[in-house]
């Protein structure tokens, strides 16, 4: 093994830490307030740890890779799926909703605070291993967002002045951050039908762990925290008093 191959390997063990790290935050953090009692709790935890242990055991069988542009679609479904099926479940669960209303509102933005480590995509793109549009705007885009997620979550828990229109300008920087990242990420896809951005390195690298982290398992969570802002702020504005801070 040469010594660019030792420094790839040791970036990605970083990586495979600080992405393990950050989604454990994102299940601790939320499992906490979740169905509000220890036994939901325990089926919010052991929930996200049975989709963790998926992502890591496809990753690993590469079957999110890109052989004749199937690879795309898998991604796509592993990204969409969860956030359709809890988005469904909350809308038509009277629990479920009351769950996700019983999370602070602060909790719900501070967690995105994980975002800074879009850090990695920036440094993937200078090294080579992901290209621009997607490495560039996906990386700086979270790194703002993650790095700005505890001052407004401050905001939020003191109500400060105008809080609700900073959180819903906040909250849409970066629900879009991270749509525009998805995008982005299909349209520089090795054999994505939807290939726009040509040219190497391509996005393959998110197909594989640890980076398949990202785009199956945290993204998915974090859009959720997005949407369940959106509807917080929303009861607050029917009744100020229906959501803890």
């Amino acid at each position: 093994m040469n010594r660019g191959e030792v420094i790839v390997t040791l970036f990605d063990l970083i990586g495979a830490i600080g992405l393990t790290a950050s989604a454990a935050i994102v299940i601790a953090v939320l499992g906490r307030w979740y169905a509000g009692g220890k036994d939901g709790n325990r089926r919010i935890l052991a929930w996200h740890a049975v989709w963790f242990v998926l992502v890591v055991g496809f990753g690993a069988a590469g079957t999110f890779n890109y052989p004749a542009g199937l690879g795309t679609p898998r991604l796509g479904a592993a990204v969409t799926l969860p956030v359709a099926i809890i988005a469904i479940m909350a809308i038509r669960a009277t629990a479920l909703r009351a769950a996700l209303l019983s999370i602070p509102l602060s909790t719900l933005i501070g967690v995105n605070a994980v975002r800074v480590l879009g850090l990695f995509f920036v440094l993937l793109y200078t090294n080579g291993r992901l290209p621009a549009p997607f490495a560039p705007t996906a990386g700086w885009g979270d790194i703002f967002i993650g790095a700005t997620a505890l001052p407004v979550a401050w905001a939020a828990s003191r109500r400060a002045l105008a809080w609700r229109t900073l959180i819903l300008v906040w909250n849409s920087l970066g629900l879009l951050d991270l749509i525009a990242a998805v995008g982005l990420g299909v349209a520089s896809a090795e054999g994505s039908p939807l290939r726009v951005f040509y040219g190497e390195p391509s996005t393959a690298i998110m197909a594989g762990l640890p980076w398949l982290l990202i785009p199956a398992f945290l993204v998915p969570n974090l859009i959720l925290t997005h949407l369940a802002v959106f509807r917080a702020i929303r009861a607050t504005s029917e009744s100020p008093q229906s959501l803890p801070a």
